[in-house]
């Protein structure tokens, strides 16, 4: 096998961060997303506007899921970095192949969250055309 070096876990870096950045702008629409329909729903409740928030709190969930696995393979980069700086390399290569899989697990909930937003806009645009105009 061959010898982890910092060069490799500091790779990880710009591509989390680029990742954590997408999250968090999604999240932060999301959030605001919530407040609309809140206020919706107060002003005029109805059965489609809390189905709506219900699939946000999930959408939501999963995001916070995402933003926890990134966090811990950006962590576990550093970890093991200092793992290499202090000579461990045995523990500093299960570190990192676990900081990749926190990584792999939340670039999987990632696309699991984007399957169910296509289908909630799947389902709005359904319900707009069977409204169109004639």
């Amino acid at each position: 096998m061959e010898e982890l070096t910092l060069t490799t876990p500091s790779l990880l870096f710009s591509a989390v961060s680029l990742i954590m950045l997408a999250y968090t702008n999604r999240f932060l629409s999301y959030a605001q997303i919530v407040r609309t329909l809140k206020t919706e729903y107060d002003l005029h409740p109805s059965k489609i506007t809390a189905a709506q928030i219900e699939n946000l709190r999930s959408r939501l969930y999963l995001i916070r899921m995402m933003q926890i696995l990134g966090i811990v393979s950006l962590l576990l980069s550093v970890v093991c970095m200092f793992l290499i700086y202090v000579g461990l390399q045995t523990f500093a290569v299960i570190v990192f192949a676990i900081s990749l899989l926190s990584l792999i697990a939340s670039l999987g909930i990632s696309i699991g969250e984007i399957i169910i937003s296509v289908r909630a806009l799947e389902l709005h645009l359904s319900a707009m055309e069977h409204r169109k105009p004639e």
